[in-house]
């Protein structure tokens, strides 16, 4: 993270195809907003495990049985306890931790490191959308 905070991760996978994801000595949970909950990076990984298969598969729950996410056993940037402040994990750790999955796979180089929101709307309604950045160079493609 841009203050020294870092995010850890060691990847097994088995025999079996059952995958580990270790975020051990990740750091600790953050004075400032940018604690992810845990949804946010099952959601990265989700992300992440989808652009390496290559393939069309089922967006749901069942796709990650296979899958073990280890947090520190800590309060931490990525596992906080239920009073931190947690508004910047969903557009800042998110892609800092969708960047650490991917280098660790050799996949890409770093993104844009961020999202940008948009929000609009009116008495009674409202929309707000993230919007990502551009990617990393990786094996065979330039960055953008």
């Amino acid at each position: 993270m841009d203050d020294g905070t870092a995010i850890q991760l060691a990847v097994r996978i088995g025999l079996d195809g059952r995958a580990e994801f270790d975020f051990d000595g990740s750091g600790l949970q953050s004075m400032g907003n940018c604690n992810a909950p845990k949804a946010v990076t099952r959601s990265a990984i989700l992300y992440c495990l989808r652009c390496l298969i290559g393939s069309d598969l089922p967006l749901n729950e069942g796709f990650l049985r296979p899958v073990t996410i280890k947090y520190p056993a800590y309060n931490s940037i990525l596992s906080p306890g239920p009073d931190a402040a947690v508004v910047g994990g969903n557009v800042l750790t998110s892609q800092r931790i969708t960047d650490v999955i991917l280098h660790v796979f050799g996949a890409s180089a770093n993104s844009y490191g961020d999202m940008n929101n948009l929000s609009f709307g009116g008495s009674g309604w409202g929309y707000y959308e993230t919007i990502g950045g551009g990617s990393g160079a990786g094996p065979g493609f330039k960055g953008c």
